[in-house]
């Protein structure tokens, strides 16, 4: 309803009478008024948030819209990226007192009292940030991945951001951990956060925060391909026409504001080099290599956080101790330290001798899983590339000695490993072929990283059964492979599918009494209820007809006294009630205790709307 022109009150408007008066369109005013005053009431945030009315119909009816969404997205990616590279660098250079051109991991020489105490107090600082954090925002952050499998990519903003907040901390103070999983947490929560405020469809706002990691990506590796399929394989779960162009605008678009704003802080290249056909045999020897390497350092970190947890050392103490031990460990070499991008950088330019890349994996790998399992947040994504490099020029280095008439290439063996070893911690065959192309513009490297990628992944795969995301969620109890979306099974609940019309009976109730109450086809199954009105079982009509003893009562025929559906309870977990019970109908109640009958639920209604779910999902992912 509009209000006068020029703004002026309603009193003074023509045609209404001042307070006091009556006209015939009183209540239009009144509630004119109400209108009114509920829109001045309304919350600033919320005014902004629903404001542009004609923008959410035109992304929620036009693609061109939803990839221009995208691209915005890409942009506000980007800075952040940047920006969390430019202070996670700041921090190494206050920190231990390196220069602002150098890069922590690549320094040969630090000061040994700086390599010890800064993990070692950083850690300790991190613990009590973390216990602080905890007292004041209980809820746990959701990482890209599980938002889209479990959420329909809903994500907190406030919890990612304190994510990032750790993740900076725990990479500043030189945790042997990667910034990667704070980019793609922030960029995914952004995205999440606008297509929230845009109210897209659940599928869109999973395809935004797809689109939101692989910004983060990009704009971190400078790689657009490789952020796109990252988003792909690992945040969407699948790969459509639909989704290409949106994913691939807010990749490029990052990569764009990351060079505009100074470039990528970190970038990955090597040099091309000639792959032969008899190179493929010691290739896919490497790539499965590269997958025991990579369920070692999984491995690892659970067997820490488990020896932690033994140990009786508190949680906030924890991350001191694994700084601790991190920093001793770099007195051997700083390589260990942070994530590793100066490191891999070296690694071509510096001719390390075998003896001292077997130590430097075992240091590195150690390192890594110590910072994850003491409680250091991060990722292993640059760990894993860096681990994987230095297996792979180890690699060939053996083979050298072993046939020194056909060695294969040093730098095409560091490439193979690099990504063999990312493939079987993080996952994405195709992602990590993408970075192998982008980082070397070799098409005979990439397809030599594709095989070994492939040997790596079925390794892996049929060996460990788990990437590292999903073996953490695992060991949370969380039956999440892959970022396809299961979150509908938890929506779907028994207590929105069940019917509240539930004919009853007094379990004491005599047969000849039921009979005369329900005839025969007047209804299958009757809810019969104890002395207490609650459950007590259920009689079938067509049973208790055939009964000729009519002294019997009701509750002499009552089956699945003790099977009952919770309205809690998922699509999945009520199935699997109905195939143990053998029954093709059951009871709800609101709880166990108190087994009070509010609905009643059949298991052909079950599984038919099991299946148009299954069905709809189908579609959804062939893009119909």
């Amino acid at each position: 309803m509009s209000t006068a022109p020029g703004g002026s009150s309603n009193a003074d408007a023509p045609g209404i009478p001042p307070s006091g008066g009556t006209a015939p369109n009183a209540p239009h005013v009144a509630k004119s008024k109400q209108h009114r005053a509920r829109r001045v009431r309304r919350p600033i945030g919320a005014r902004v948030l629903h404001a542009p009315q004609v923008l959410r119909a035109l992304v929620r009816a036009d693609e061109v819209w939803l990839v221009a969404l995208a691209a915005f997205i890409g942009c506000f990616s980007g800075v952040a990226v940047w920006l969390m590279t430019e202070i996670a660098q700041r921090l190494h250079e206050v920190l231990f007192n390196i220069g602002h051109d150098q890069r922590l991991s690549a320094m040969t020489i630090l000061d040994p009292l700086l390599t010890v105490a800064v993990p070692t107090l950083g850690g300790l600082f991190l613990g009590v940030l973390t216990l602080g954090i905890a007292r004041v925002h209980r809820r746990r952050a959701v990482d890209p991945v599980e938002a889209n499998a479990l959420f329909g990519g809903r994500m907190s903003v406030s919890g990612s951001l304190i994510v990032v907040l750790q993740t900076l901390v725990s990479n500043g103070v030189g945790a042997s951990i990667g910034l990667e999983a704070g980019y793609t947490q922030i960029g995914a929560a952004l995205a999440s956060r606008w297509g929230h405020a845009f109210r897209v469809r659940r599928n869109d706002l999973r395809l935004l925060v797809g689109c939101g990691a692989a910004a983060a990506i990009a704009g971190a590796f400078n790689a657009p391909l490789t952020g796109a399929f990252y988003a792909f394989e690992l945040v969407i779960g699948t790969y459509t026409l639909g989704t290409f162009a949106p994913v691939a605008v807010a990749a490029i678009v990052s990569m764009s504001v990351v060079n505009a704003l100074g470039g990528a802080g970190f970038e990955v290249s090597f040099m091309p080099d000639k792959v032969d056909g008899l190179d493929y045999i010691p290739i896919l020897a490497l790539g499965m290599l590269c997958a025991l390497l990579g369920i070692a350092i999984m491995r690892g970190v659970t067997l820490t956080e488990e020896l932690f947890r033994k140990s009786g050392v508190p949680v906030w103490l924890r991350p001191m101790i694994g700084g601790l031990a991190v920093g001793s460990l770099a007195l051997v070499t700083p390589a260990v330290l942070s994530s590793g991008h100066g490191a891999l950088g070296a690694l071509a330019s510096v001719n390390y001798s075998l003896g001292f890349i077997v130590l430097l994996v075992v240091l590195k790998a150690i390192a890594s899983a110590i910072s994850i399992g003491s409680g250091f947040r991060g990722g292993l994504f640059f760990a894993s590339l860096f681990l994987g490099a230095l297996l792979g020029q180890g690699f060939a280095m053996m083979l050298t000695m072993i046939t020194p008439g056909h060695p294969v290439s040093p730098v095409v063996c560091a490439v193979v490993g690099m990504s063999g070893l990312a493939v079987s911690i993080i996952g994405g065959p195709l992602t990590m072929g993408f970075l192998a192309l982008e980082a070397t513009g070799s098409l005979p490297m990439t397809v030599a990283v594709l095989a070994a990628s492939v040997v790596s992944s079925l390794t892996v795969r049929r060996t460990f059964g788990y990437s590292f995301a999903t073996w953490r969620f695992h060991l949370r109890g969380e039956a999440i492979r892959s970022a396809v979306d299961i979150g509908w099974m938890r929506n779907l609940t028994v207590g929105r599918m069940m019917r509240h019309e539930v004919r009853t009976v007094r379990a004491d109730t005599l047969l000849t009494a039921f009979k005369r109450d329900f005839p025969l086809g007047a209804s299958q199954r009757v809810v019969a209820l104890d002395d207490s009105g609650a459950y007590a079982g259920i009689i079938l009509v067509a049973e208790a007809h055939g009964d000729g003893d009519n002294s019997h009562r009701v509750g002499d025929d009552l089956h699945y006294t003790d099977t009952m559906l919770l309205p809690q309870m998922t699509i999945k977990e009520a199935i699997a009630m109905f195939e143990a019970s053998e029954s093709d109908a059951l009871a709800v109640v609101d709880a166990p205790d108190t087994r009070k009958v509010i609905g009643i639920l059949t298991e052909q209604y079950a599984l038919r709307r099991y299946s148009d779910e299954l069905d709809h999902r189908r579609r959804e992912l062939s893009g119909e």
